[in-house]
């Protein structure tokens, strides 16, 4: 009879392993997952990976974390993500500058950006404002060039750090201006902002969510957008291409995991935030923060890397930055 039990016992545990509950339970995700962001709390990647997180988190079921992990134009928290387990629960909200720049701005580079992270989806892309503090004495970006031919030494410009999409958007403006800018880094767009709020620096060049607020409050002076258009929510902004003519430039944002990550979890993490992209709230949102969402497939984000990648080879090549 204890025989007969034991083998019913051990039938009935066979058959719930198997059942649709047992695979439901095992279903990924099982646990909260982590969302890497390469730079400090506040900054542009920040505020567009926590709105990310927000409205994911629901549609998997699991709460997102952000973990803040700034340093070294974002190949700090990259290495992290590139070096974690790729079982799903690890991502990193990236951009541009860290996955197609630094490779040619760094003589090397911990991780390898095409080999050791995986693309899940492209998020969008931003433009970039030029923005000043109050008390400099211009209004356009006409009279702030004017001003730094006319300064005795270089005015100081800011970015997120060396051999971001900022800074050479930035020397960028400057080479196109004939005017001379000496380029100070920070570990993200956070903390530049607070010294340019500080009067310590005269200009940042970094995407609008970081300083829309402060635009609209009259805090900082937006001059121009590196857009190949005006902004909508800043209509009176004149683009740097009426201007220069042919000046255009966009930083992309976007979710990757360490590579060797399962195809079917790439793909669901992939389908759930196209449906985020997709919700009308969350366009609205990016559409103030001037980001294009963009979406689409890992291959197509990762077809977007490769072609960045060299483009910026000779934009790094022209200025010369080299970085340790």
């Amino acid at each position: 009879m204890n025989l007969q039990r034991r083998k019913t016992t051990q039938a009935l545990a066979a058959a719930l392993l198997l059942s649709p509950f047992a695979a439901r339970a095992q279903a990924y995700p099982s646990k909260p997952i982590r969302m890497i962001v390469p730079f400090s709390a506040g900054g542009t990647t920040d505020v567009m990976g926590r709105i990310i997180a927000q409205h994911l988190s629901p549609l998997l079921g699991q709460q997102i974390v952000i973990d803040n992990r700034p340093g070294a134009n974002g190949n700090i928290g990259t290495d992290m993500a590139a070096k974690s387990p790729p079982d799903g629960y690890t991502m990193v909200m990236s951009f541009d500058g860290t996955m197609a720049i630094n490779p040619h701005t760094y003589k090397k580079l911990p991780f390898d950006p095409q080999r050791d992270l995986a693309p899940i989806i492209n998020i969008g892309q931003a433009a970039l404002v030029l923005v000043v503090h109050p008390s400099v004495q211009a209004n356009t970006i006409q009279e702030f060039t004017a001003l730094a031919k006319a300064a005795p030494s270089p005015l100081f410009f800011s970015s997120a750090g060396n051999g971001s999409t900022g800074h050479l958007a930035g020397e960028l403006y400057a080479a196109r201006a004939g005017t001379r800018m000496s380029h100070v880094s920070y570990k993200g767009g956070a903390p530049a902002l607070q010294d340019l709020l500080a009067g310590q620096i005269q200009m940042l060049v970094t995407a609008l969510p970081t300083v829309e607020a402060l635009i609209a409050n009259g805090k900082v002076r937006a001059l121009a957008v590196t857009s190949a258009k005006r902004l909508s929510s800043l209509k009176n902004v004149p683009t740097l291409g009426e201007i220069y003519p042919g000046y255009e430039v966009a930083s992309w944002y976007g979710l990757l995991a360490p590579a060797g990550t399962p195809a079917p979890i790439m793909q669901t993490l992939n389908t759930e935030i196209n449906k985020v992209l997709a919700r009308k709230d969350v366009q609205d949102r990016f559409e103030t923060l001037g980001v294009e969402l963009l979406g689409g497939s890992p291959q197509q984000f990762a077809a977007t890397i490769k072609a960045d990648t060299a483009k910026w080879a000779k934009v790094v090549k022209d200025a010369n930055i080299q970085l340790d």
